[in-house]
């Protein structure tokens, strides 16, 4: 089973050494970073920050993506991240833009599993019995 927090993590940490996550709002955080933990990769975390937006605000695309290139910057230049992973799959519409501001990769995450689940078939992957040990 692919899930989309943990293939963005995934993909992120084959494109940087560390990673830093931009939530919707601060709530967010205690889940991904039990997500994180679970996965064993918290070592390699930058931070987690949060874009502090309410979901009327985050109709407005110009201040959603003001706020996501600020908390994205702060995770480059304060945190040490070198690659962003989107906490939201509601915000895929801006990641080329955020890419192109911060200029460290951005990943987002239903991409990502949609890209590991088109892996697994083009492998083969669930068409066979997992070996028995």
């Amino acid at each position: 089973m692919l899930g989309i927090a943990e293939c963005g993590i995934l993909t992120a940490l084959t494109r940087g050494h560390r990673f830093g996550v931009i939530s919707i709002l601060a709530q967010s955080v205690p889940r991904h970073l039990r997500y994180i933990a679970a996965m064993g990769v918290g070592e390699r975390l930058a931070a987690d920050l949060p874009v502090g937006l309410g979901v009327l605000e985050l109709a407005d695309s110009r201040t959603t993506l003001t706020r996501m290139i600020e908390t994205g910057c702060r995770l480059r230049d304060q945190h040490g991240a070198d690659v962003l992973v989107m906490g939201c799959a509601g915000m895929a519409r801006y990641r080329a833009d955020l890419e192109e501001a911060v200029r460290i990769p951005v990943v987002e995450p239903t991409q990502a599993a949609v890209t590991m689940a088109i892996g697994q078939v083009r492998l083969g992957c669930g068409t066979k019995l997992a070996p028995q040990y």
